[in-house]
């Protein structure tokens, strides 16, 4: 007989009892006044009555008057951003959050199979549980060539026998939908492992969408709730987000009426250190769910017992007897209001405060300092290029969106730069790992808004570059310069001096300091880029993601513009 049993029977006291709430069990969205017995970091039983089973070592939690359910996981983060998760996870768990699946494609696309093991490495001993997703990117060859090798490819594919990966992570659609890609030795090694595939299906529907599903088991991109429905229709799983630059619960809501919630789950995506700060983790985002009319018990199943399932994360999700004890007490439901948390039968967050604090890790020299481009070259666009005058150009609309349009960049001495007059900017995007055939590609951008300066940020989505946006060459070189200096970060330059900068050298990436001074500090990047009189929607957004192919437009790569729309690299000539 284990230990369990010999709680449930009542001929072992428990070592910890939360005593005379309501518990919430997910399986049956029922409220139900009982104990939780935990033993061994697992629960035991969910008596009337604990009485019997409070031993002189036992622990015991009053809950009255609160709500009982699983730890909340997160089932989509980018945790490889701004912030290395062992100095933000306590802010996590004050939030309710136990578990998190977080995409690796930020410290994967530099680093390949190294970069994820040094961040499952970094946060294996958290009370918060991470599991990664292997990183696609590298494989990836439809824009630029492909980055790995042969090693490097079988170092990744080995990675999802590794207990904590649970998966590969997001695909953009366009990558693999009717045409051949090297990633499919990582699509095929999961279905293998029987671990999940995950889809950035933006702008994915139809036969395409039908294809796409034969390949993919979740996705987070579906942006109506008939998009949403046609994904479960094709059997994908449906992720809802609610973080940094997206809130697509409403749609979730819609969908959620119609289809009920079994297929659905909740996640924060991209989520910056001044929201997580200011506005919460996964409560918040369950918070969210609830105004938009979703019953509590079934939200709260969205961030518990759903993703859980759905990503093979045994023994998590569920209060039933042998699960990890891994709970939340709620001071009340409807605002999901956490006052303790308990993970793996540890008492970490009480009161709402959190009894544990970062846990800095030593990351290798070579990780801190992966920096190295040369913007001279690349940043020369010689007047040739014009077709009477004009370019192309990508048009940024708003966030992460842009198109295509045409414009007239000024020429000096032969040499095509930008005219910030009529908003048209020059653009950069430079190779960190000048050892592949691209250095980078110079292009030109409107809708930013820009009237003098420049800036430059290694924040490039699932990319190894650094981006450049400018009125004058002069100052892109600049804020290239100051952020090579910094082994990555952000640089904002004025038209004479810089005005603001913030390093994150860990992996070019992440900030190496706490999570509150890099909410202020990223801030103040964001009120120095508004100086130089950027206008549109939330240009930190425009620049970080104008690298990132998944979104169906003009992006940028090192080898020229990436048309995502008809799949080719193209120039300036129009």
């Amino acid at each position: 007989m284990n230990p369990l049993q010999a709680v449930a029977l009542g001929e072992s006291n428990a070592d910890l009892i939360i005593s005379g709430g309501d518990v919430l069990i997910p399986e049956t969205g029922e409220l139900s006044a009982r104990d939780v017995a935990i033993k061994n970091e697992r629960v035991a039983a969910l008596p009337d009555d604990a009485t019997p089973i409070i031993g002189e070592n036992t622990t015991v939690l009053d809950a009255t008057g609160q709500v009982v359910t699983p730890g909340f996981i997160n089932a989509h983060v980018h945790v490889d951003s701004f912030q290395p998760f062992e100095q933000t996870y306590h802010y996590a768990l004050a939030g309710g959050t136990t578990a998190v699946v977080t995409e690796t494609s930020e410290f994967g696309s530099s680093f390949g199979a190294a970069g994820v093991r040094h961040l499952l490495d970094a946060t294996a001993e958290l009370p918060v549980a991470v599991f990664a997703t292997v990183p696609p990117q590298q494989l990836f060859d439809l824009f630029d060539p492909q980055r790995a090798d042969e090693t490097a490819t079988d170092e990744l594919v080995d990675l999802l026998t590794v207990e904590r990966v649970v998966g590969v992570g997001e695909t953009a659609w366009v990558q693999i939908v009717g045409r051949n890609s090297p990633s499919e030795a990582l699509y095929e090694r999961a279905q293998q492992e029987n671990k999940r595939i995950g889809g950035h299906g933006t702008g994915c529907s139809g036969d395409e969408l039908t294809a796409f599903a034969s390949v993919v088991t979740n996705d987070h991109e579906a942006i109506s709730s008939e998009q949403l429905i046609e994904r479960l229709e094709n059997g994908i799983h449906a992720v809802g987000r609610y973080g940094s630059f997206r809130d697509d619960i409403g749609i979730l809501a819609d969908a959620y009426q119609q289809i009920g919630s079994h297929e659905l789950s909740l996640s924060t995506d991209w989520i910056w250190p001044e929201d997580i700060v200011d506005d919460g983790y996964m409560d918040a985002v369950i918070r969210r769910a609830i105004e938009e009319g979703v019953d509590p018990a079934d939200a709260i199943r969205m961030a518990t017992l759903n993703p859980a399932r759905h990503f093979g994360l045994d023994g998590r999700g569920s209060l039933t007897p042998g699960h990890i004890a891994d709970i939340v007490l709620l001071d009340d439901l409807e605002t999901v209001e956490v006052d303790t948390v308990v993970s793996g039968g540890d008492v970490v967050v009480r009161d709402g405060e959190p009894r544990v604090e970062p846990r800095p890790h030593e990351y290798p020299e070579s990780f801190c300092n992966s920096v190295n481009v040369d913007l001279n070259d690349v940043l020369h666009v010689p007047e040739t290029a014009a077709t009477e005058g004009a370019v192309r150009a990508i048009k940024h609309e708003h966030g992460p969106i842009s198109s295509e349009t045409t414009v007239e960049p000024r020429v000096e001495n032969g040499q095509l730069v930008a005219a910030p007059e009529r908003d048209v900017l020059k653009i950069s995007l430079l190779d960190r790992q000048p050892e592949h055939d691209e250095t980078g590609f110079t292009g030109f951008i409107t809708g930013l808004g820009l009237e003098e300066g420049a800036v430059a940020t290694t924040h490039t989505w699932q990319t190894p570059g650094l981006v450049a946006v400018g009125a004058s060459d002069d100052a892109m070189q600049t804020a290239v310069n100051q952020v090579a200096e910094m082994n990555g970060g952000w640089a904002v330059v004025g038209q004479d001096s810089v005005r603001a900068t913030f390093p994150t050298p860990i992996g070019a990436r992440c900030a190496d300091r706490e999570v509150a001074e890099t909410a202020e500090a990223f801030g103040e990047i964001e009120a120095a880029v508004n100086e130089l009189g950027a206008t549109g929607g939330n240009p930190m957004l425009a620049l970080q993601s104008l690298s990132f192919t998944g979104v169906p437009s003009l992006r940028m790569s090192v080898s020229g513009y990436a048309n995502v729309l008809t799949r080719e690299t193209v120039g300036l000539t129009i």
